[in-house]
């Protein structure tokens, strides 16, 4: 064998572990089989070729591998005691973030139809050809990498589309979307679900004094003061111009007022500085609600606005329940 370092992963399962002069760009590979020489010597290989490679004797030594490493690429023998390399295939599709290549000397029991539909990305035949090998995990990785890029490209522009660009809150078409959402699942476990609109007061002004630069600027700092009062279930949206609103699942009027008093306060104390040094204050009006069962959302949201409304006709700056007629005294 080689001189090699190799240095053992874990006590528990003999992995050993061939690595490349410490490159943590190197693809991570486990190469699985019961016939030591033959996971010794492709790691051997693949190690001089410039990656980082584990090998495991067992389908169940891979698997508790998986548990502690991250691993890129799987290469395992079909047929191996206990878990065999099909049903390896299988789990690791289902549970790990990892691609497999399938090694077999029996053509005539296995196809390669087999092993793509239990997850495999490649199959290939003993005696296995090192070069062949190489050439097959080079283009698996290539795949893996682009698949990658094609989920992030995908995540952004989902991202992209619920987003208001300037805040970065969730925009009024999400809105709609996570609060038809949240209302069926209150009435499913007869939660509460409460909702605030908020709107800054005289912000026409505030844009025609300072330009529209400013406004967005409180705007932006508007958005971050509201999201950092929030809870992980709730989520905030910017409503529309100087319009936001928050959806407070699990959350009952009295609690959700609460929250609205935290955040009018908040905004009331930031101090705004323009660009030519003057200082300046935003206050909000905020409306709120709860939701009654099997309510139509439109109604809820007209609601809230009616309690928006009430804020600014009652001196701005204020904070204003609205419950639905059927419960006022």
């Amino acid at each position: 064998m080689s001189s090699l370092a190799k240095e053992p992963i874990s006590e528990k399962n003999g992995s050993k572990r061939l690595d490349t002069a410490g490159r943590s760009d190197a693809a991570r590979l486990l190469i699985v089989d019961d016939d030591l020489a033959i996971t010794e010597a492709i790691a051997e290989f693949m190690a001089r070729s410039g990656y980082v490679a584990l090998t495991a004797a067992t389908g169940e030594e891979a698997l508790d591998q998986l548990e502690t490493d991250d691993i890129d690429v799987v290469i395992t023998d079909i047929m191996m005691p206990g878990i065999d390399g099909l049903e390896l295939t299988g789990k690791i599709s289902e549970e790990y973030d990892a691609d497999v290549i399938v090694m077999t000397g029996y053509g005539g029991d296995y196809s390669y139809e087999e092993a793509v539909q239990k997850g495999a990305s490649d199959f290939v035949f003993k005696p296995i050809r090192f070069e062949e090998l190489l050439l097959r995990l080079k283009r698996v990785l290539r795949e893996r990498r682009l698949s990658r890029e094609r989920r992030d490209m995908l995540g952004k522009l989902k991202e992209l589309a619920i987003t208001d660009d300037l805040t970065k809150l969730y925009n009024s078409r999400h809105f709609y979307q996570q609060l038809e959402l949240e209302a069926d699942r209150a009435n499913r476990y007869e939660n509460p679900l409460a909702l605030l609109l908020l709107d800054i007061d005289f912000f026409k002004q505030y844009n025609d004094s300072h330009g529209h630069l400013e406004g967005d600027r409180v705007l932006v700092r508007l958005g971050e003061v509201i999201r950092s009062l929030l809870r992980k279930m709730d989520s905030a949206y910017r409503y529309g111009g100087e319009e936001f609103t928050v959806i407070l699942p699990e959350t009952n009027a009295r609690e959700a007022l609460n929250v609205a008093q935290r955040i009018r306060r908040a905004v009331e104390q930031e101090k705004f500085v323009t660009a030519e040094g003057e200082k300046s204050q935003v206050t909000i009006s905020i409306g709120v609600t709860e939701y009654q069962r099997n309510e139509d959302v439109k109604s809820f949201i007209n609601r809230s606005d009616k309690a928006m409304y009430r804020s600014k006709i009652e001196g701005r700056n204020k904070v204003s329940l609205m419950v639905p007629e059927s419960e006022e005294e």
